[in-house]
């Protein structure tokens, strides 16, 4: 269980949460982490217009080409470098974040690691992994006093 204090408790967040891209399929790639296919890099882009707004201070990706490559557009233009996180341990990254002063982060994760990260950060079990095939979805995390107010789920 996480144990704060009232002062970061307190803080105001906002969590941008996004599944990586479409990736290769070619079949001289790498099985295990292949990059982003052409549309998966034209995606990125239109990623960054649709999460500029956001103002994303800390942006974190797990340590595969897809997940990195995703992030890189948002990472250049807010000029930000992208920070590496373990997939397989959601629980520290949730508390990395609630215990930091920033307020503004953008995660690129995968099919079934960022639902499970927003069932996290909510506490509920509401979010299932995403299927192969969607990509382009993002969820805003909004937090109040380090109290989810809100979650929005769009389409980019």
């Amino acid at each position: 269980m996480l144990c704060i204090s009232g002062t970061i408790l307190a803080q105001n967040k906002t969590i941008v949460l996004l599944r990586h891209a479409e990736k290769s399929t070619a079949t001289d790639m790498d099985k295990g982490d292949p990059e982003l296919s052409v549309e998966g890099r034209e995606r990125a882009v239109r990623l960054m217009n649709a999460v500029k707004k956001y103002k994303s201070h800390e942006i974190f990706a797990t340590d595969y080409k897809r997940t990195r490559q995703t992030a890189e557009p948002i990472a250049a233009y807010r000029k930000k470098a992208i920070q590496i996180y373990d997939a397989a341990k959601p629980a520290e990254l949730i508390d990395k974040i609630m215990l930091s002063r920033t307020d503004h982060y953008l995660i690129v994760g995968h099919s079934n690691t960022i639902p499970a990260l927003a069932n996290l950060l909510t506490k509920k079990e509401i979010f299932r992994p995403l299927l192969e095939v969607e990509f382009g979805v993002i969820w805003v995390v909004r937090i109040k006093k380090g109290v989810v107010t809100k979650v929005e789920v769009f389409p980019y």
